[in-house]
């Protein structure tokens, strides 16, 4: 196995800016943290298309786990937040520019106008924010972790919700993968006296070992468990989001009966899970990861994700009857990712190859995704 990826924790003082470049906040080992400067913060629903409004205080996740969807996203926040300054890459980038899947993850863009922006918003009100303030879900962190390492410095996400709560009536939902949503509960408390407030904390196995092939940069799970346990002790609603299931590595009963049976203990109000889904960029990512890590789940990786980015959805639906058997037995609330019922961009294995489950499909211990 390889060395494991390590990440500072230091914060040296700031970097005065580049001439035509994005100025550079802040430099962890491999990591630099730019400045944005977005004219909005709310994405509309309408925008989107995800049925709730969302927050992203970053763009770009220092985690870096290579599965994530976001990746494909992040060629044109960049490109946007350059092209505003007129400039096209980073100075100490321009000789040899990250590929986009890469830049995700080491070129992390930050709004430190986020909170104030939050404010504008919802003091202004108006027809465009009506549905927000009238309960409509707002939910921070649907693309980049709003609790990854940059939040303990410049602190947005924290600012971002003693803005939501000035103002009654919301419903907010934090999704993160890290223990640092922890330090927040007493705005959230706060928050939750005229609002509604829920946390989603991303955790897809308990095996430590595994969870550090695959997410080398991201807490571990334990400290997930326990800071799940801070959340629900502190009153808080709060579960998880096993997204994405991998093939072939987090998909058997025995593993989903592990993890759940482990987030009940921490008392967990709910869970849901989500099939794998490899967009372009995270495809590059993912399959680099797997032949290093897992070389023979490669090719079938290949083989399955061949003819689009989601699995088909005799596996999907299998996965789900498991899920929600398995979140029975330990009392957990099980609740069903809109994106796995959403068939529109979704492409099935061939008929020949999905009846068939020939070698080349991913041979899953999930019994009866191919019942």
């Amino acid at each position: 196995m390889p060395p494991q990826l390590r990440q500072t924790a230091l914060f040296p003082d700031m970097i005065a800016p580049t001439a035509r470049a994005l100025p550079v906040l802040d430099v962890q080992t491999d990591i630099r943290y730019l400045a944005a400067r977005p004219r909005a913060i709310l994405n509309r629903p309408e925008a989107t298309g995800m049925g709730y409004w969302s927050i992203n205080p970053y763009i770009g996740c220092a985690f870096g786990c290579g599965y994530c969807y976001a990746r494909f996203a992040h060629r044109y926040a960049l490109d946007r937040a350059t092209t505003a300054l007129g400039a096209y890459a980073v100075a100490e980038d321009a000789a040899a520019p990250l590929p986009p899947w890469l830049a995700f993850e080491r070129r992390i863009l930050v709004k430190r106008e986020a909170p104030a922006l939050v404010r504008r918003a919802l003091r202004e009100g108006g027809p465009r924010h009506l549905g927000l303030v009238q309960g409509e879900a707002v939910v921070i962190g649907t693309a980049t972790d709003p609790y990854q390492p940059a939040e303990r410095r410049f602190r947005l996400t924290r600012g971002i919700l003693e803005a939501l709560a000035e103002h009654p009536g919301l419903r907010v939902v934090i999704i993160t993968k890290s223990p640092l949503v922890t330090r927040d509960i007493d705005v959230m408390q706060r928050l939750a006296r005229h609002s509604r407030i829920g946390v989603h904390l991303s955790l897809i196995t308990v095996d430590r070992d595994l969870a550090r092939r695959i997410e080398p940069r991201a807490p571990t799970p334990e400290a997930r468990l326990r800071a799940l346990r801070r959340l629900r002790d502190a009153g808080i609603d709060a579960g998880v989001n096993v997204m994405p299931v991998l093939p072939g590595l987090t998909d058997s009963p025995a593993a989903l009966d592990a993890l759940i049976r482990a987030v009940a203990a921490a008392g967990a109000t709910f869970a849901g899970a989500s099939s794998l889904r490899l967009r372009s960029d995270a495809r590059q990512r993912w399959l680099a990861m797997l032949e290093a890590e897992f070389p023979e789940l490669a090719p079938r990786y290949r083989a399955t994700y061949a003819h689009g980015w989601q699995i088909g959805e005799r596996y999907r639906d299998g996965l789900h009857r498991v899920f929600e058997r398995v979140c029975a037995r330990h009392g957990v609330r099980p609740w069903r990712s809109r994106d796995d019922d959403d068939d529109d961009d979704a492409i099935d294995l061939p008929r020949d190859v999905e009846d068939g489950v020939p070698d080349a499909q991913l041979a899953f211990d999930l019994a009866e995704a191919h019942a």
